[in-house]
Parts: structure tokens; C-alpha cells; sequence
């Protein structure tokens, strides 16, 4: 894909900034135009820079990344913002989803799934964490956070919605196939297509999309 994704990184975490920011301008496609320490300096970077895409801490001195990307989203709508967090921040992580974040990772993801995230918030899709949690999945589902509100409904098929279901509840494409008769090739056919029409890139936006379009229940996936 041929793309130059700017952007621009803030935690205040010295080291943990440094080691993020030293992987990133390694990247083809990605230029590092900026570093930030706290909320008040990610804005005044973000209004130097004007980044395509913005990676943000969540809790930040002197101003918080929720109010951070709040005030990014107030002067451009169209902000793409990913928030990075601790595993035990569900409710920051839906706050941010709902002050205006496209997307999430924990600090422990590794390097592919954050070069990921990037490229697919870039390229305006949401991206969840292939860590979530069925309580963070949850909480999002009955957050006021819907990205699908504005979209064209999506109709599957009865197969598509009973494979929904299955991934939903974390079975692999072996267990699907042998439990619904069918070869682990052509669930994997169906996964391809699910993903394809919902709009997301793995399981996690899978399980989101059909909590939020009611093809599964939050209760089915504890």
C-alpha cells in the first residue's frame, strides 16, 4: 500500500515514548512528526503538525488524553485517534471511544498489531484491541460509542450468523467446521467475508459489531 501516514505519539512515560517512537520511525509508511508528554503539549503538537493519525496515553498530567481528544475532535471532526492504555482501564477506554477515539490498543501489544492500528484508523476504520476482554466487549456494546449508527444496515445469511456466533465465542476455524460440518477451508472463506462486510479486521470487532447490531448477546459470551 502506498501511503505516508504522519503521525504523532504522547504518553508520559519517558522510556516507554521512547522505545514507541524508536519502532515507529523505523516504519515504511510512517513518519514521526511529533512527541508529546501530556495532553496540553499533544495539542499544541497537533496544532503545529496537523498529523493524520494521533496515538495517545489515556492518563496524562496537566490534561488527560480524554480531555485531550475531546478538544482534537472539537477543532477536526475527523480526528483519528487511538488510545493506549493499561489492561485494567475499561471505563477510560470507552470514555475515549466516546469523546472521539477511533481505535484502542493495551501497551502490551505487539509491534504488528500496533502498525495495524495505524493503517486501518488511517484508512478510517475502527480498530479494537485483539485483546479485549468479554467485560470490556460489553461495556462498549452499552456505551453511547456506535460507529456503525450512520451505516447502511448489513444483512447475513443464516450460515454467516450462526459462524458469527461461533467466533464470537472464540472458537477457531477447526472447531467451527466440526461442529457445523463443514471444512476448516470454507469457514475460513466465511470469516474472510464476515469481516470483509462488518468492516474490521479481527475477532474483536467481530464479537463489537454484533453486540452493538444485537447478532449475539453480552450474557452468550461469558
Amino acid at each position: 500500500m502506498n501511503y505516508d501516514i504522519r503521525l504523532v505519539v504522547a504518553d508520559d512515560h519517558e522510556i516507554f515514548l521512547d522505545g514507541l517512537a524508536l519502532m515507529l520511525s523505523r516504519q515504511e509508511n510512517i513518519t514521526l512528526v511529533g512527541q508529546a508528554g501530556d495532553g496540553r503539549e499533544l495539542l499544541e503538537v497537533v496544532a503545529r503538525e496537523k498529523p493524520d493519525v494521533v496515538m495517545t496515553d489515556i492518563k496524562m498530567p496537566r490534561m488527560d488524553g480524554i480531555t485531550a481528544t475531546r478538544e482534537m475532535i472539537r477543532l477536526q471532526p475527523d480526528a483519528r485517534i487511538i488510545a493506549l492504555s493499561m489492561f485494567d482501564e475499561e471505563n477510560q477506554i470507552v470514555e475515549m471511544l466516546e469523546a472521539g477515539a477511533k481505535g484502542y490498543l493495551l501497551k502490551n501489544a505487539d509491534k504488528q498489531e500496533i502498525l495495524d492500528a495505524i493503517a486501518n484508523v488511517y484508512e478510517d476504520r475502527v480498530y479494537y484491541c485483539k485483546s479485549t476482554s468479554a467485560k470490556l466487549a460489553g461495556m462498549i456494546a452499552k456505551s453511547k460509542f456506535n460507529p456503525y449508527k450512520h451505516k447502511e444496515q448489513i444483512s447475513f445469511t443464516e450460515r454467516e450468523q450462526e459462524i458469527i456466533q461461533l467466533i464470537c465465542l472464540q472458537y477457531t476455524a477447526q472447531q467451527i467446521g466440526d461442529k457445523i460440518f463443514l471444512s476448516k477451508r470454507t469457514v475460513e472463506g466465511y470469516r474472510t467475508r464476515i469481516l470483509e462486510k462488518m468492516n474490521v479486521r479481527n475477532t474483536a470487532g467481530v464479537v463489537m459489531y454484533a453486540l452493538k447490531n444485537n447478532l449475539i448477546k453480552e450474557e452468550d459470551l461469558l
